[in-house]
């Protein structure tokens, strides 16, 4: 029931995403890259957690250029298709992402990764998601990957999203994971609630 919920929403707004006009898909992803540089957790973060975007998600690119211009260690991930997790690997340029089997960029697989468990420096994760609810739980393409890594991950998690795409709430399982803050082009709804920081906890 729950899936069948899920695979609705994912199919009503893959369909509204890809059918936003460019220049504004343009100005909206702009004005979310500018709200992120007013975080203090962005401010204050040592290890800035970002991904690569498709051609229809939300291009955080111009923070990754901010936080290297602040020296800030920049970080994407690369995905194990089989098992569905992942681990995020230090760039020092955006040069560095390259395709995988599936067109996705990446980074190279000897870059340094970074251990979100024992790494002390204060860290941030800028998590992408097809639409959020007013608590932080998102849904994504159904794969898991963010879930089974932000359940270890001890920094602050950041939901990457447009104003119209957060819901009331979305259909969750007890594996499903709240970010700490939406951050969308209107500026930031702060979500976090002790009892839902940890999978399984609603």
């Amino acid at each position: 029931m729950i899936r069948k919920q899920k695979d609705d929403i994912r199919e009503e707004y893959k369909t509204l995403r890809s059918q936003m006009d460019p220049e504004e898909k343009f100005k909206r992803d702009s004005a979310v890259c500018q709200a992120a540089e007013g975080l203090v957790s962005f401010r204050y973060a040592e290890y800035v957690l970002l991904y690569a975007a498709t051609d229809d998600e939300i291009d955080v690119y111009p923070i990754a250029k901010s936080a290297f211009e602040k020296g800030k260690k920049v970080l994407f991930p690369r995905c194990d298709k089989k098992t569905h997790t992942m681990e995020y690997h230090i760039v020092n340029s955006l040069d560095e992402l390259k395709p995988d089997s599936y067109g996705l960029l990446e980074p190279p697989e000897d870059a340094p990764v970074y251990d979100c468990v024992n790494e002390t420096g204060g860290a941030v994760c800028f998590v992408p998601g097809l639409v959020y609810d007013k608590a932080g739980y998102r849904l994504g393409y159904g794969k898991g990957f963010y879930d089974r890594y932000l359940s270890a991950f001890s920094g602050c998690t950041i939901g990457v999203v447009y104003s119209d795409y957060i819901l009331n709430e979305v259909p969750r399982g007890r594996f499903d994971v709240s970010v700490d803050i939406l951050l969308t082009e209107k500026g930031v709804r702060v979500t976090k609630d002790p009892k839902k920081t940890h999978p399984g906890k609603a």
